[in-house]
């Protein structure tokens, strides 16, 4: 599955997998669980409420003001009791938009959205990206990955036409076992930000990992479209390194060129 310029599919709860773009929360808490933009909406919506209950119908006035105070609160405050109950938070959005907007300007870049299931646990997969030198073992574009200490390491990749790219990131948010976000820092070849959600599915069905990324690679979008006709785009090369991760976590070893894994090595 793979699309561009599309939000990310994150619900942790089980729940149909297209009916929901949350987040479980990893503790039932009063802390801000709603995203910017629904606060934004509650605000709106409450306020209307409001003018309606104070002057329309006197038959709707409970029900207006009742609903004007829980959508005004969930504006003011960022906390919805309703999510609370369910696990829930889309709050994670904030944190992935302004990962991307300080890396990446907005009238730049490519978004990519790739997902797989991956029969792992979520506590499994997030170790996995956690170990970022270890990426280069499933990831083919890239070919080492430098750790330096809070949460900052070197990258070495190969580009479109094998052009080599080196650029700095940071991982500047993440969740316990639910998702990890990072960024690119100034002064490398690529401008990257991205994040990569890990949500358990029901009957023990394995993990859907969902990675989103967006990127303004040197010679901007023409040349990302350019790499796309060729077959060497970013979405490809996102689509078959989850390929990779999902073969080697499940049998031990990165596919071969036919889809297909040697098995474990002795």
């Amino acid at each position: 599955m793979s699309h561009i310029e599309s939000p990310p599919s994150t619900s942790r709860h089980p729940i149909p997998m297209d009916a929901s773009g949350f987040e479980p929360a990893s503790r039932c808490s009063r802390r801000v669980n709603v995203s910017h933009s629904e606060r934004n909406v509650s605000r709106i919506a409450g306020a209307a409420l409001l003018l309606n209950g104070l002057c329309g119908p006197r038959s709707t006035r409970p029900l207006s003001l009742l609903s004007a105070a829980g959508l005004l609160y969930r504006g003011a405050t960022g906390h919805c009791h309703g999510y609370e109950a369910l696990g829930i938070s889309t709050a994670w959005k904030d944190h992935a938009d302004e990962g991307a907007a300080a890396a990446v300007p907005a009238q730049h870049g490519v978004k990519v959205h790739e997902s797989v299931v991956i029969q792992r646990s979520p506590e499994d997969l997030f170790q996995f990206w956690k170990n970022l030198e270890g990426l280069p073992a499933a990831m083919r574009h890239l070919e080492s990955v430098t750790e330096s200490g809070a949460g900052k390491s070197h990258w070495v990749a190969r580009g479109p036409m094998g052009i080599k790219l080196e650029w700095d990131a940071e991982i500047f948010t993440e969740g316990d076992h639910e998702f990890i976000a990072w960024r690119s820092l100034p002064g490398g070849d690529v401008d990257t930000a991205g994040s990569v959600h890990f949500r358990p599915l029901p009957e023990n069905r394995g993990t859907l990992v969902e990675v989103v990324l967006k990127y303004d690679p040197p010679g901007g979008k023409w040349a990302a479209r350019l790499a796309s006709l060729l077959g060497v785009g970013a979405e490809r090369e996102i689509r078959e390194d989850l390929r990779r991760v999902k073969a080697l976590l499940e049998a031990g070893a990165p596919p071969t060129v036919n889809g297909q894994t040697h098995g474990r090595r002795p």
